[in-house]
């Protein structure tokens, strides 16, 4: 991915030098309608160029867990290189706030990003609830245009990429995790936003043809029950084929051979006692996507009995393939008993490497599908199995465990001066201010607390005591000694300022950080069940401050 310079410009990007947004329905007017009518007011009040500084952050972890990763960072940096409000924009604006005043609209037509700054921890990173994941200053009437469409792009990024990567998690580092979601998905955008995200949190590619395409995703797939049920038999490819470009241009020795193979495995007194006659349209499917296919044939063997008919027929094809010099991939099941099933299906292959002297074919690749999720794929461990690769779709896509990650946008400045909300649950209550945020590690590597200061305090020391306090209850409380400080904000969009910007890496470069932060995490703050809590915390010069905000600022009752 192109890399936007401090001016906006980027190298890759469009023939003007600006990245162009990866969705075109992202626009200035994909937001909320007090997103405007806040904006006119502001401008009406002459406050409209305040300096203002809002935090964007979420108040808990998704699914039951204790993280989170960090996403749609990118997709709201590419907003705001292109932000832009259009003359047709402006019509439409002008239809729904008819009342609004000329210069206003004289004013939308004028804006742009270049006098905001944006602060982020990097996508990718793994992140918790209070912490800003990015700090937006600027104007007060342009930052507040920035809210909706930030909190869009961010909520469901950065959701669907946690989903991914507590799958990654739950299924080991050895499986291949597949996304076959584009189908189930909430949309067409949803399902590219899907796809994007669902690799960047681990999964190692994706059935999203368009994906692949827009972000250079590996994109895999093999075939539907509908191909194998669509032959009706091997007479139907000795008619129809036409010759391969990849050397199997002599159908009739194919057939021949696959014929041979499965005559053969029916007459083993080891193999071909487990099954009978096997299906004749099953059987000239696979011939036929062999025959498409031979240096990735994956079969699909569900579609009337696995053990009786799919098995024995992928084997009968893949050894006619390797007589002709190819190897076959594997196959995928997609119903019924999967812990089971590829048990038996791997003793099958092994079974046939014994038979043959087929060497290797007892390692040949199992993938399972069929709605599977953490909570299948955590059964299908304890059961044991020898599934090799996971499909996963609808519960992975649609985040089925959780529908929103609730992410907000709070001011916390004004003109230098702080602002607090306040609330009667304390857990919406904001941290005012512009802050620093670190994460502080410990002697054996794994971070230990995240800690928020104010922007003008000295930031923690290696090596230097420093006592961490939650925001808000008064008796949590630790003393930590630091072995590696990581300041966490950092400039990703410095606009009028001299700031050095932070380059957008690439979604592979944010793949592998991903999967770096969850191998550094504590492992008992990402087990899935009862995770323990990972600590947040403040300044004790922040935290007296908040506390004394929040008595300036509540309204002091009177008993009648």
């Amino acid at each position: 991915m192109a890399a936007v310079t401090a001016n906006g410009s980027a190298r890759g990007g469009g023939s003007d030098g600006v990245p162009r947004p990866t969705n075109p329905m992202v626009t200035p007017l994909l937001t909320d309608l007090y997103q405007f009518t806040m904006a006119y007011a502001y401008w009406k009040a002459g406050k409209h160029l305040d300096r203002a500084v809002f935090d964007l952050y979420f108040r808990k972890s998704p699914f039951g867990g204790e993280f989170t990763i960090f996403g749609g960072l990118e997709e709201c940096i590419r907003f705001i290189a292109n932000f832009k409000i259009t003359e047709d924009d402006i019509r439409f604006l002008r239809s729904v706030m008819p009342t609004c005043e000329d210069g206003f609209f004289e004013y939308l037509s004028s804006i742009d990003c270049s006098d905001v700054e944006v602060y982020a921890i990097p996508e990718g990173y793994v992140v918790f609830p209070k912490v800003p994941l990015m700090r937006i200053e600027g104007p007060v009437a342009v930052v507040q245009l920035l809210e909706t469409p930030f909190l869009s792009l961010v909520n469901y990024a950065s959701l669907v990429t946690t989903n991914a990567a507590r799958h990654r998690l739950i299924a080991g580092k050895s499986k291949n995790l597949l996304e076959f979601g584009l189908r189930r998905a909430q949309g067409p955008d949803g399902g590219i936003s899907a796809s994007r995200y669902s690799y960047m949190g681990g999964f190692d590619a994706t059935s999203n043809v368009a994906a692949g395409r827009l972000f250079g995703i590996p994109i895999r797939g093999t075939h539907s029950h509908a191909f194998v049920s669509s032959f009706m038999g091997l007479e139907e490819i000795l008619d129809k084929t036409l010759p391969s470009s990849d050397g199997l241009n002599k159908c009739e020795d194919f057939v021949s051979l696959v014929q041979n193979w499965l005559t053969r495995i029916q007459d083993s007194s080891s193999l071909g006692s487990t099954f009978g006659e096997t299906s004749h349209s099953e059987l000239a499917a696979f011939t036929s996507y062999a025959l498409a296919f031979p240096n990735s044939f994956l079969a699909l063997v569900d579609t009337y009995d696995v053990m009786r008919s799919g098995v024995p027929n992928f084997c009968a094809v893949a050894l006619a393939l390797n007589d002709m010099g190819y190897k076959a991939v594997g196959i995928r099941l997609d119903s019924g008993d999967l812990a089971y099933l590829s048990v038996e299906t791997r003793k099958f292959f092994h079974a046939i490497e014994g038979e043959f002297g087929v060497v290797g074919f007892g390692k040949m690749n199992i993938t399972a599908s069929n709605d599977l999720n953490e909570e299948t794929i955590d059964a299908l461990n304890k059961q044991g199995h020898e599934v090799d690769a996971f499909g996963i779709g609808t519960y992975l896509v649609t985040c089925y465990a959780q529908a929103a990650l609730g992410c907000v946008f709070k001011l916390v400045e004004i003109n230098k001066q702080p602002r607090i909300k306040l609330s009667e649950d304390v857990t919406k209550v904001s941290i005012p201010c512009k802050k620093k945020c670190y994460r502080l590690y410990g002697k054996e590597g794994y971070p230990l607390v995240d800690i928020m200061t104010g922007e003008d305090e000295p930031g923690p020391k290696v090596g230097e005591r420093l006592l961490c306090r939650h925001p808000f209850n008064e008796s949590k409380r630790a003393y930590v000694v630091p072995q590696q400080v990581e300041e966490l904000l950092r400039c990703y969009w410095p606009g009028n300022s001299a700031k050095q910007r932070e380059e957008l890496p690439s979604i592979h470069e944010i793949r592998s950080q991903c999967i770096r932060h969850l191998e550094r995490m504590r492992p008992d703050h990402m087990r899935r069940l009862n995770p323990t809590p990972y600590k947040v915390s403040v300044s004790p010069e922040l935290y007296d401050f908040i506390h004394f905000l929040w008595l300036n600022e509540a309204p002091v009752g009177e008993l009648q």
